[in-house]
C-alpha cells in the first residue's frame, strides 16, 4: 500500500515548466484553477462587502458584470477603492456610483483633472467617442453600451466607451465577431466623417482590430480564401505556448502574404460598415457628440432616450418629405 502522500506544485507559468516534469508519474495531472466567471464573482463581492456600509442602490450583480477577468484579490480592491471613493466625497454609506468610480480607477486609470484640451481636440474625441456608441447601438451583435465619457485618463485614454455583456460568452459566432471589429473602427469612421481626417487617438483601436482579424483568419478558420484551417503550430502543452513555439511559422511566404491580404480585407470591410452607419446616423452622432461636450459623461439611459429621441426626429421629417 502508499503512503498516502500525495505532492502538489503551482505555478502561473506552466509554458515554461520541462516537458520531463510532466510525464506519467510525475506532475501527470494538471488541474486549472481559471479566474471566476460572473457568478463567481458576484459570490466573491458579496464576501468582501460584508465588511462595509452599503447603499439600497447597490446591484452586485451588475458590478461582477463589469469586473470581467478579475481575481478575487482585483475584486477586495475595488470594494476597498468604493469604500474610499464614499468617503472622499463625504457619505456613510457605499453607494453604486462609488464602485463605477472604483472600477473606472483600476482599469482605466485616475481621472487627469488638471489636463486641459482645446475645444478642437476635444471636440474630437467627443465625436471619437459618439461614434464607438452609436455603432454599438446600431449593430445586431454588441454588448450593450453602459457609458460613454470623454474625461481624460491616467493610462492615456481621452475618453471611453464602456459596454456592458448581458451574459458570461464562452464562445462567439462569425457575425458576432465582424460586429466587435465595426464598433472598434467606429471612432475612427466617426472622426474621418465629422472632422475630416482621423488621428492618432484610434491607435488603440486599430491594434485591437488588427489582432482580433488576424486571429479570425489564422486561429478561427473564418476566412474563404484560406479556408477551415489553423494557421499555426499547435503545441501538446494544454495551457500556454512558449515563446519559441508561438514564433514557429509552418506555411509558406504565399500563405503569409494571403494571410495579410484576409486581415486587411475583413478590416476594411468593417471600416466601410462603420462609416456607413456613421454618415446615416450622423445627426445622431452630433447629438450625442454635443452632450457629452456639455456634461462630459452619458449614462446608458440618457445615451439611449437621447439615440431614440434623433431617431424619431428623423422618421418625422422623412414622413414630412
Amino acid at each position: 500500500p502508499g503512503s498516502g502522500l500525495v505532492i502538489m506544485a503551482a505555478t502561473n507559468r506552466p509554458e515554461i515548466l520541462d516537458r520531463a516534469l510532466l510525464r506519467a508519474g510525475r506532475f501527470d495531472r494538471q488541474v486549472l484553477v481559471d479566474r471566476p466567471d460572473v457568478r463567481g464573482r458576484e459570490a466573491i463581492l458579496k464576501v468582501h462587502a460584508r465588511k462595509v456600509q452599503l447603499g439600497p442602490d447597490i446591484e452586485l450583480a451588475v458590478v461582477a458584470r463589469r469586473t470581467p477577468g478579475m481575481v478575487g484579490a482585483d475584486l477586495a480592491n475595488v470594494v476597498n477603492e468604493a469604500a474610499l471613493a464614499s468617503v472622499r466625497r463625504g457619505a456613510q454609506v457605499i453607494a453604486m456610483a462609488d464602485f463605477e468610480e472604483a472600477i473606472d480607477r483600476l482599469q482605466l486609470g485616475l481621472k487627469k483633472e488638471g489636463r486641459v484640451m482645446n475645444e478642437e481636440e476635444k471636440r474630437r474625441v467627443a465625436v471619437h467617442e459618439a461614434g464607438h456608441a452609436l455603432v454599438a447601438l446600431s449593430v445586431e451583435h454588441s454588448d450593450p453600451v453602459h457609458r460613454v465619457t470623454i474625461i481624460p485618463r491616467s493610462i492615456g485614454s481621452l475618453g471611453a466607451t464602456l459596454q456592458l455583456p448581458t451574459e458570461e460568452r464562452f464562445l462567439m459566432t462569425n457575425h458576432e465577431l465582424h460586429d466587435r471589429l465595426c464598433v472598434m473602427l467606429a471612432g475612427r469612421s466617426a472622426e474621418e466623417v465629422a472632422c475630416g481626417a482621423p488621428s492618432t487617438g484610434a491607435e488603440d483601436d486599430l491594434e485591437r482590430a488588427t489582432m482580433l482579424a488576424r486571429q479570425m483568419v489564422c486561429r478561427f478558420g473564418m476566412s474563404d480564401a484560406l479556408g477551415p484551417l489553423a494557421w499555426r503550430r499547435s503545441d501538446s502543452l494544454r495551457f500556454l505556448q512558449g515563446p519559441l513555439e508561438s514564433a514557429h511559422r509552418d506555411y509558406s511566404e504565399e500563405t503569409a502574404r494571403t494571410i495579410d491580404a484576409e486581415a486587411k480585407r475583413i478590416v476594411d470591410e468593417a471600416h466601410r460598415r462603420a462609416t456607413e452607419i456613421i454618415r446615416d446616423r450622423r445627426e445622431t452622432l452630433d447629438a450625442v457628440a454635443k452632450e457629452l461636450l456639455l456634461h462630459e459623461t452619458l449614462e446608458r439611459k440618457e445615451l439611449e432616450e437621447l439615440v431614440r429621441g434623433q431617431s424619431g426626429k428623423q422618421r418625422a421629417v422623412a414622413g414630412r418629405a
